[in-house]
């Protein structure tokens, strides 16, 4: 099991289960909501129990996917698509240590910032 929780605590969750390895995005928009990055894991929707849903705010970023923040604190903590699938992904920063997974790949390297280099030689998908 595996808990965590938004920068005030209001929004907690908790996940039954082992974490998948985390992606690492580098898209527009997770750099914009993230502010650098976002590193998330995919959560079975069954597995993945959120105390405080009444201050998860959420923001359609596309047809597809719906973001989800703290409406208190404004943490970044879920990036949930809307159709065809059985998950959601859960930022890593949300989760208490110690969370026993690595990040295992760097998504959409082709819209990264400029600013950083990637040097973990971790395996890297344009898209």
């Amino acid at each position: 099991m595996h808990r965590g929780s938004c920068l005030c605590g209001i929004v907690r969750i908790r996940v039954d289960g082992p974490l998948n390895p985390p992606d690492a995005c580098h898209c527009t928009i997770c750099r914009k909501v993230s502010g650098h990055y976002l590193v998330s894991t995919d959560i079975p929707r069954d597995s993945l129990h959120i105390e405080g849903k009444e201050y998860v705010s959420w923001f359609r970023s596309s047809e597809k996917v719906r973001r989800g923040f703290c409406s208190k604190c404004g943490s970044t903590l879920f990036f949930d698509p809307l159709t065809g699938t059985d998950w959601t992904s859960v930022a890593m920063g949300a989760f208490d240590q110690p969370t026993e997974v690595k990040t295992h790949i760097h998504i959409f390297v082709s819209q990264k910032g400029d600013y950083y280099d990637l040097t973990d030689g971790l395996p890297q998908n344009e898209r």
